[in-house]
């Protein structure tokens, strides 16, 4: 059985220590493929490190809504020109608006669409971080669909209404679902993955953040729990986790071009 985590942040601090270690375990879980998330374009050298030691290891590169004060003048174009050097990048992100955490929304709007005009020139799918900014960021890819033309992408660590799912199901993206719909509470994201077409759900794990049930308790989420996101999808779909982890990984594989 192959799992793909769709979206990891392996470089940070408290993975250096033991990381070999941490690979054996989402070997040994059946992760066949991982995709390293970026938070700034800093991060680059340090994700490309761990991308070269790892050969199952692709990466993006973008920056994060709550960094969007760090978009200077020549932001786009090192993106732009860090994302054509380096063949395991696949994707441009994570991007989007976060409402939750900042209020500079016009900011964020403007480093919002800036990185889908280079995701659009270089043909790489989106990686979406959105929170609390839903109707929002529908209104900048709907915009962006009709003037720009197609952009293709993930909603990542879903946590939308049924409806919102719905909207983003409309305009073609991916639903990846984190630890967060173990959470017993977590009804709104129950029904969204619920209602999810098998054509279009991914998984991760977002680690080092959100471990699942039932690790719940650990400080540190790592890749080989995505298990656990899929194990609970398969729960709340009537499926089996084998037919989730196939779905799930072709899925993986078309939208980011991967092979197995």
């Amino acid at each position: 059985m192959h799992l793909i985590d769709t979206h990891v942040h392996l470089n940070f601090d408290n993975f250096q220590p033991d990381l070999a270690a941490v690979r054996s375990r989402w070997q040994e879980a059946g992760v066949v493929r991982l995709v390293h998330s970026c938070v700034e374009p800093s991060e680059f050298s340090s994700i490309q490190t761990i991308a070269n030691q790892f050969p199952e290891l692709s990466f993006a590169v973008g920056l994060h809504p709550l960094d969007a004060d760090k978009w200077q003048s020549d932001t786009a174009e090192t993106i732009k020109s860090l994302a054509s050097s380096e063949p395991k990048v696949v994707a441009i992100g994570e991007m989007g608006l976060d409402y939750y955490k900042a209020e500079n929304y016009e900011q964020q709007r403007i480093v919002f669409e800036s990185q889908l005009e280079i995701a659009s020139e270089l043909n790489l799918p989106v990686i979406i971080h959105c929170r609390d900014a839903a109707s929002d960021v529908r209104e900048i890819l709907q915009k962006w669909q009709e003037t720009q033309g197609g952009i293709r992408g993930v909603m990542h660590c879903w946590g939308g209404t049924p409806e919102e799912t719905q909207w983003f199901l409309d305009l073609g993206f991916y639903i990846s679902f984190s630890g967060t719909v173990t959470f017993k509470n977590a009804k709104e994201i129950h029904a969204s993955a619920e209602m999810v077409s098998s054509d279009r759900l991914l998984i991760e794990t977002d680690c080092p953040f959100l471990s699942p049930v039932p690790k719940r308790g650990e400080k540190r989420n790592e890749p080989a729990y995505v298990r656990y996101v899929a194990e609970k999808l398969a729960e709340l779909r009537g499926e089996t986790l084998e037919a989730i982890a196939h779905q799930t990984t072709q899925n993986a594989c078309k939208l980011f071009d991967l092979a197995l």
